[in-house]
Protein backbone atom coordinates (compact mmCIF):
# COMPACT_ATOMS: atom_id res chain seq x y z
CA UNK A 1 0.00 0.00 0.00
CA UNK A 2 2.81 2.69 0.82
CA UNK A 3 3.94 1.68 -2.70
CA UNK A 4 1.24 2.67 -4.10
CA UNK A 5 0.87 6.19 -2.67
CA UNK A 6 4.79 6.55 -2.93
CA UNK A 7 4.20 5.82 -6.98
CA UNK A 8 1.55 8.01 -7.01
CA UNK A 9 3.55 11.26 -5.67
CA UNK A 10 6.12 10.43 -7.85
CA UNK A 11 3.79 10.45 -10.61
CA UNK A 12 2.07 14.09 -9.65
CA UNK A 13 5.79 15.51 -9.21
CA UNK A 14 6.73 14.54 -12.87
CA UNK A 15 3.40 16.14 -13.85
CA UNK A 16 4.08 18.97 -11.74
CA UNK A 17 7.83 19.29 -13.53
CA UNK A 18 6.96 18.70 -16.79
CA UNK A 19 4.20 21.39 -16.72
CA UNK A 20 6.80 23.73 -15.67
CA UNK A 21 9.23 22.80 -18.24
CA UNK A 22 6.51 23.57 -20.42
CA UNK A 23 5.55 27.13 -19.47
CA UNK A 24 9.24 27.55 -19.21
CA UNK A 25 10.35 26.56 -22.74
CA UNK A 26 6.78 28.63 -24.34
CA UNK A 27 7.52 31.84 -22.13
CA UNK A 28 11.61 31.43 -23.19
CA UNK A 29 10.86 31.01 -26.68
CA UNK A 30 7.57 31.53 -27.78
CA UNK A 31 5.60 34.52 -25.91
CA UNK A 32 7.10 36.69 -23.16
CA UNK A 33 5.82 39.12 -20.69
CA UNK A 34 6.54 43.19 -20.62
CA UNK A 35 5.89 45.55 -18.60
CA UNK A 36 5.79 49.28 -19.83
CA UNK A 37 8.72 50.97 -17.28
CA UNK A 38 8.79 54.28 -18.90
CA UNK A 39 6.42 57.61 -20.94
CA UNK A 40 7.69 56.58 -24.16
CA UNK A 41 5.15 55.15 -26.14
CA UNK A 42 2.34 56.94 -24.29
CA UNK A 43 -0.53 57.57 -26.21
CA UNK A 44 -0.29 54.07 -27.24
CA UNK A 45 0.63 52.62 -24.55
CA UNK A 46 1.37 53.79 -20.79
CA UNK A 47 3.79 52.87 -17.52
CA UNK A 48 2.70 50.11 -16.22
CA UNK A 49 0.85 48.37 -19.15
CA UNK A 50 1.42 44.80 -19.24
CA UNK A 51 2.04 43.20 -22.62
CA UNK A 52 1.91 39.58 -24.46
CA UNK A 53 5.40 40.00 -26.71
CA UNK A 54 5.33 37.08 -29.68
CA UNK A 55 9.39 36.37 -30.51
CA UNK A 56 7.68 34.01 -33.76
CA UNK A 57 7.38 36.46 -36.33
CA UNK A 58 10.90 37.53 -36.48
CA UNK A 59 12.06 33.52 -36.51
CA UNK A 60 10.90 33.82 -40.31
CA UNK A 61 10.63 37.18 -41.43
CA UNK A 62 12.04 40.65 -40.60
CA UNK A 63 10.39 43.63 -38.87
CA UNK A 64 7.73 46.18 -40.69
CA UNK A 65 7.95 49.21 -40.56
CA UNK A 66 5.40 50.64 -38.16
CA UNK A 67 5.23 47.18 -35.86
CA UNK A 68 5.70 47.65 -32.40
CA UNK A 69 8.76 45.80 -30.87
CA UNK A 70 10.94 44.86 -27.92
CA UNK A 71 14.49 45.01 -28.21
CA UNK A 72 17.62 44.87 -25.91
CA UNK A 73 18.12 48.09 -25.01
CA UNK A 74 21.70 49.41 -24.77
CA UNK A 75 21.21 49.51 -21.10
CA UNK A 76 20.20 45.56 -21.08
CA UNK A 77 16.76 45.65 -20.20
CA UNK A 78 14.36 45.54 -22.77
CA UNK A 79 12.99 48.95 -24.69
CA UNK A 80 9.83 48.96 -26.44
CA UNK A 81 10.02 51.13 -29.70
CA UNK A 82 8.13 51.21 -33.08
CA UNK A 83 9.97 50.42 -36.22
CA UNK A 84 10.37 53.49 -38.53
CA UNK A 85 13.21 53.29 -40.54
CA UNK A 86 14.38 50.15 -42.27
CA UNK A 87 17.89 48.82 -43.09
CA UNK A 88 19.71 50.97 -45.89
CA UNK A 89 17.21 53.75 -45.45
CA UNK A 90 17.72 57.92 -44.95
CA UNK A 91 16.47 59.16 -42.16
CA UNK A 92 16.48 63.26 -41.70
CA UNK A 93 14.25 65.06 -39.00
CA UNK A 94 13.56 68.56 -40.61
CA UNK A 95 10.88 71.27 -38.72
CA UNK A 96 9.85 68.17 -36.37
CA UNK A 97 9.29 65.49 -38.95
CA UNK A 98 10.57 62.42 -40.36
CA UNK A 99 11.45 62.11 -43.68
CA UNK A 100 12.79 59.04 -45.24
CA UNK A 101 14.59 59.14 -48.39
CA UNK A 102 13.70 62.28 -48.94
CA UNK A 103 9.75 61.87 -48.81
CA UNK A 104 7.67 62.89 -45.42
CA UNK A 105 6.87 60.19 -43.58
CA UNK A 106 3.25 60.39 -42.09
CA UNK A 107 2.45 59.11 -38.98
CA UNK A 108 -0.95 60.11 -37.96
CA UNK A 109 -2.15 56.81 -37.57
CA UNK A 110 0.10 56.46 -34.19
CA UNK A 111 1.20 59.90 -33.49
CA UNK A 112 -1.46 62.66 -31.61
CA UNK A 113 0.53 65.61 -32.84
CA UNK A 114 2.69 65.94 -36.23
CA UNK A 115 5.95 67.99 -35.94
CA UNK A 116 7.17 66.68 -32.24
CA UNK A 117 9.94 64.29 -33.81
CA UNK A 118 12.56 67.21 -33.08
CA UNK A 119 15.76 66.33 -31.19
CA UNK A 120 15.64 67.25 -27.49
CA UNK A 121 18.73 69.85 -27.49
CA UNK A 122 19.61 69.06 -24.45
CA UNK A 123 20.26 65.12 -24.69
CA UNK A 124 23.78 63.88 -26.24
CA UNK A 125 23.19 62.25 -29.29
CA UNK A 126 25.60 60.05 -31.40
CA UNK A 127 23.39 60.15 -34.74
CA UNK A 128 24.22 63.20 -37.59
CA UNK A 129 21.18 63.63 -39.77
CA UNK A 130 20.70 62.71 -42.44
CA UNK A 131 21.56 59.41 -41.10
CA UNK A 132 21.85 56.31 -43.17
CA UNK A 133 20.53 52.98 -41.36
CA UNK A 134 23.16 50.64 -41.46
CA UNK A 135 22.40 46.78 -43.30
CA UNK A 136 20.60 44.74 -40.81
CA UNK A 137 19.31 47.48 -38.22
CA UNK A 138 16.39 49.26 -37.70
CA UNK A 139 15.49 53.03 -37.09
CA UNK A 140 13.24 52.57 -33.60
CA UNK A 141 11.38 55.78 -32.28
CA UNK A 142 8.89 55.81 -29.30
CA UNK A 143 5.23 57.57 -30.03
CA UNK A 144 5.68 60.04 -27.35
CA UNK A 145 8.85 61.76 -29.31
CA UNK A 146 9.20 64.26 -26.54
CA UNK A 147 9.60 61.47 -23.64
CA UNK A 148 11.28 59.27 -25.63
CA UNK A 149 14.91 58.35 -25.76
CA UNK A 150 15.43 56.04 -29.06
CA UNK A 151 16.67 55.72 -32.10
CA UNK A 152 17.74 59.36 -32.62
CA UNK A 153 20.01 59.33 -29.49
CA UNK A 154 21.45 56.17 -29.72
CA UNK A 155 21.83 54.98 -33.07
CA UNK A 156 20.31 52.06 -35.07
CA UNK A 157 19.36 48.46 -33.61
CA UNK A 158 20.62 45.53 -34.92
CA UNK A 159 17.82 43.14 -36.04
CA UNK A 160 19.43 40.64 -33.27
CA UNK A 161 18.71 42.81 -30.63
CA UNK A 162 15.21 42.56 -31.50
CA UNK A 163 13.51 40.30 -28.99
CA UNK A 164 9.77 40.23 -30.38
CA UNK A 165 6.77 41.95 -31.93
CA UNK A 166 4.36 43.29 -29.22
CA UNK A 167 0.98 41.69 -29.98
CA UNK A 168 -1.56 42.32 -26.77
CA UNK A 169 -2.17 44.23 -24.02
CA UNK A 170 -3.07 42.28 -21.54
CA UNK A 171 -3.39 44.81 -18.47
CA UNK A 172 -5.05 47.45 -17.39
CA UNK A 173 -8.16 45.06 -18.32
CA UNK A 174 -9.66 48.15 -19.70
CA UNK A 175 -7.76 48.58 -22.45
CA UNK A 176 -7.28 44.73 -23.07
CA UNK A 177 -6.88 44.26 -26.97
CA UNK A 178 -4.50 44.16 -30.14
CA UNK A 179 -1.92 46.80 -30.49
CA UNK A 180 -1.82 48.60 -33.72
Amino acid sequence: MRVTSAKKIIVEVKEIVILILAVMLFMTFIISQNKIPSPSMVETLHIGDRLLVSRIPFYYRTPERGEIVVFNGPDGKPWIKRVVGMPGEVIDIKDGNIYINGTYFDESAYLQEMGISALNPYEPTIVQYPYTVPEGHYFLMGDNRLESKDCRYIGAIAGDDIIGKALFRVYPFTQMGVLK
